[in-house]
C-alpha cells in the first residue's frame, strides 16, 4: 500500500504555528510517503521519482533485518531501520513479537516502510501526535522513534499484567496453558530486549549526529527518546528474570508433587504387599468359609485374617509415622 501525506497549516496557537496531517493525492516536496506492504509497482513508484536505492526500501521488507542506519553517498539519503513492537492474538493466545520499520530521510522528503500496517503510525496520521510538521523530516524521524517507545512500554505493561494473571491462574491449579502462556511471554520478551538493546545502538549512533544531523531544538526530544528506551529496555529485563524465575519455581513445585505422588503410591504398595506375603505362606491350605472344613477348624482362617489386617495397621501407623502417608 502506497499513501502520500502532508502537513498543511491549520493557524495559529499564541506564536506558534499549528499543522494538521492531511492525505494527499501524489508526491509533492516535504511530504510523507508511507509504504507498508508494497507491491513490486508501489517499490519502482518511489524509487524512481524520489532516486531512493532500491535496497534501501528492500531492507524493512526483510523479517530478520537488524536495527541500523545506513548512508548512501551518491543521494545523500539516510535509512534508519529499527524494531517496532506489535502483538497478534494466536490459538487463543496473544503473542509479542517485532518487525523492522524503515525510515528513509531523503532531501525534501521522509519515507516510511514496513511489511504490514502499524498502528504506531496510525497516530501520526490521525494527528495524535503534539508538534507534528512532516516538512521537518528530523524531527518527525524522533518523533517516530519516541512513538515506538511508548508502544514498547504499553505492551510490557499489558505482559506485566498478563504475569500477574497467569501466577493467580497457576496458584489454583497447575495447568499446561498456563505454563504455555508463560513460555509465550518468555518468548516475546526475549524478543523485545534484543530488539530494545539494538534499536539503543541505533539511538546512540544517531545522537552522535555524524549522519544525522540534530537541530538543537531537536537533541532535548532525542535525549528523552534514549530514556525512554532504556527504561523498557529495563522493563523487559526484569520481567524476563521474573518468568524465568517462575518457571522454574512452578517446575520445582510439579516435581515436588510427583515426589509426593510416588511417595504415597510406594507406601500404598507396602502397606497391601505385607497381607499378600502373610496369605501367600500361610493361606495355601487353609480352609475357607465356604468350604465343608471350615466349621470344623475356622482358627487358620481367623488367625491369618487377623494376621492380614494387623500388618496393615502396624505399616501405615510406621508409614505415617514416618511422614510417607
Amino acid at each position: 500500500m502506497l499513501e502520500y501525506y502532508a502537513s498543511k497549516d491549520n493557524g495559529l496557537t499564541g506564536t506558534r504555528s499549528i499543522h494538521k496531517v492531511q492525505q494527499i493525492e501524489k508526491i509533492q516536496e516535504n511530504c510523507w510517503i508511507n509504504l507498508y506492504s508494497p507491491t513490486e509497482q508501489e517499490i519502482n513508484t518511489v524509487v524512481n521519482e524520489l532516486n531512493i536505492p532500491q535496497e534501501f526500501i528492500r531492507y524493512p521488507l526483510d523479517e530478520e533485518e537488524r536495527p541500523r542506519i545506513d548512508f548512501d553517498d551518491d543521494t545523500g539519503n539516510v535509512l534508519v531501520i529499527v524494531d517496532i513492537p506489535y502483538s497478534r492474538r494466536e490459538e487463543g493466545i496473544i503473542k509479542y513479537e517485532t518487525t523492522p520499520l524503515g525510515i528513509i530521510i531523503c532531501d525534501k522528503h521522509i519515507v516510511t516502510v514496513s511489511l504490514k500496517q502499524m498502528a504506531v503510525l496510525d497516530n501520526f496520521i490521525d494527528n495524535r501526535i503534539k508538534d507534528l510538521n512532516v516538512a521537518f523530516r528530523t524531527r518527525f524521524t524522533i518523533q517516530i522513534l519516541y512513538a515506538v517507545a511508548k508502544d514498547y512500554l504499553r505492551l510490557l505493561r499489558f505482559i506485566d499484567q498478563t504475569l500477574e494473571n497467569v501466577e493467580i491462574a497457576l496458584k489454583k491449579e497447575i495447568s499446561n496453558t498456563y505454563l504455555y502462556k508463560m513460555l509465550e511471554l518468555d518468548k516475546s520478551l526475549v524478543y523485545f530486549t534484543s530488539s530494545l538493546r539494538s534499536n539503543e545502538a541505533v539511538l546512540e549512533k544517531l545522537l552522535r549526529g555524524r549522519v544525522l544531523k540534530i537541530y538543537d531544538e531537536d537533541e532535548d526530544l532525542l535525549e528523552d527518546v534514549v530514556i525512554e528506551y532504556k527504561q523498557a529496555h529495563e522493563m523487559a529485563e526484569i520481567y524476563t528474570t521474573i518468568v524465568n524465575h517462575t518457571m522454574d519455581i512452578y517446575g520445582s513445585i510439579i516435581n515436588n508433587n510427583v515426589n509426593d505422588i510416588m511417595k504415597i503410591l510406594a507406601a500404598a504398595t507396602i502397606c497391601l504387599t505385607l497381607p499378600d506375603l502373610i496369605g501367600s505362606f500361610f493361606g495355601q491350605n487353609c480352609p475357607m468359609p465356604w468350604d465343608e472344613t471350615f466349621v470344623d477348624n475356622p482358627v487358620p482362617f481367623i488367625a491369618l485374617l487377623i494376621g492380614c489386617l494387623a500388618s496393615v495397621i502396624i505399616s501405615f501407623i510406621f508409614l505415617r509415622k514416618k511422614k510417607f502417608l
